[in-house]
């Protein structure tokens, strides 16, 4: 029999991914806040195939049919304009989610090249770098946001065609969340970049004669991204909400187009006459961003090189 024998399971090197993957597994409310997450983008990614399936429809109006409670054919009854709430509830969780999606992703992506720059070359181009993220994180946010929303964009050269579309609020408002949402990532990438800068392995390559963009995205970035990710992911919760609240003040999505927000800010005149039509989109938002704080919450545990050791 050969004298070296096997590693056991116990004793076989474990990638860092499989312990954070253990550890996110064994958090009951971050996989509950995961499949929860999971389920609602399914569904919402799904709607118009439902329209078919059930013969209802979240788009098109029916004033025959204008607030009918809760039925077979209409499970959670219709709206001032005959739609179906259900199916007008999924198209606009699937406006909401894709907002919250993009948007986070497209701050991640500005602020960890930012953040890295800043690290990486330090000096006079950190200085300048990060006074203009503390020169962006100054301004206030939400007043800023509902100006910049309520931008006639006609004046900028954009045809009225494109503006009267659902894809114009919809970019506006994602591009205006990544021009201002990408400072805390910056500043977390440039404390990872810093620390990494002068180990062995960004040395080695450096002596070696890797180029700068090689050393970052090759040694430093993926290196660097654990606390990104986390950063982003509770991001996306906080962008659905701050979009509900632009479009329930009227300057975020506008129809044809429809979301969570702008159900609300439809639905505030009827609070009275039938306030389920208020409750539903409410209860979606709430729903869809706790789940996303607890999935944050494991991914922040299962980041952690604390709990990853124990």
């Amino acid at each position: 029999m050969n004298s070296n024998v096997l590693l056991s399971e116990q004793d076989r090197p474990v990638s860092i991914w499989t312990l954070r993957l253990d550890i996110l597994s064994k958090d009951r409310f971050a996989m509950l806040g995961g499949i929860v997450l999971l389920l609602i983008a399914i569904l919402c990614s799904c709607v118009q195939w439902f329209e078919a399936w059930a013969g209802v429809s979240g788009v098109e109006t029916d004033l025959l049919s204008r607030f009918d409670p809760p039925s077979a054919l209409h499970w959670l009854g219709t709206d001032e304009a005959g739609r179906d709430e259900l199916m007008r509830l999924l198209r606009g969780g699937r406006i909401s989610l894709s907002i919250g999606l993009f948007a986070a992703f497209g701050s991640a992506v500005l602020g960890i090249v930012i953040g890295a720059c800043a690290g990486y070359f330090r000096g006079k181009v950190d200085a300048f770098l990060m006074r203009f993220t503390d020169f962006v994180m100054s301004m206030p946010s939400l007043p800023l946001l509902i100006i910049l929303a309520a931008l006639d964009l006609t004046k900028l050269g954009f045809s009225a065609e494109f503006v009267r579309s659902g894809d114009a609020g919809f970019w506006r408002i994602v591009i205006i969340f990544i021009i201002l949402g990408w400072t805390g990532v910056a500043r977390l990438m440039r404390a990872s970049t810093l620390a990494l800068n002068s180990s062995d392995f960004v040395l080695a390559a450096r002596a070696q004669g890797a180029s700068t963009y090689r050393i970052l995205s090759v040694h430093i970035i993926p290196n660097a991204i654990s606390p990104v990710i986390v950063a982003t992911t509770l991001a996306c919760g906080r962008i659905i909400l701050v979009e509900s609240a632009l479009s329930f003040l009227g300057v975020g999505i506008q129809p044809p187009s429809t979301s969570w927000g702008s159900m609300l800010n439809n639905a505030q005149e009827l609070l009275v006459s039938d306030p389920p039509l208020a409750i539903y989109p409410g209860l979606f938002i709430l729903v869809t961003v706790v789940a996303i704080n607890f999935f944050g919450d494991g991914l922040q545990k299962a980041f952690n090189p604390r709990d990853i050791g124990r």
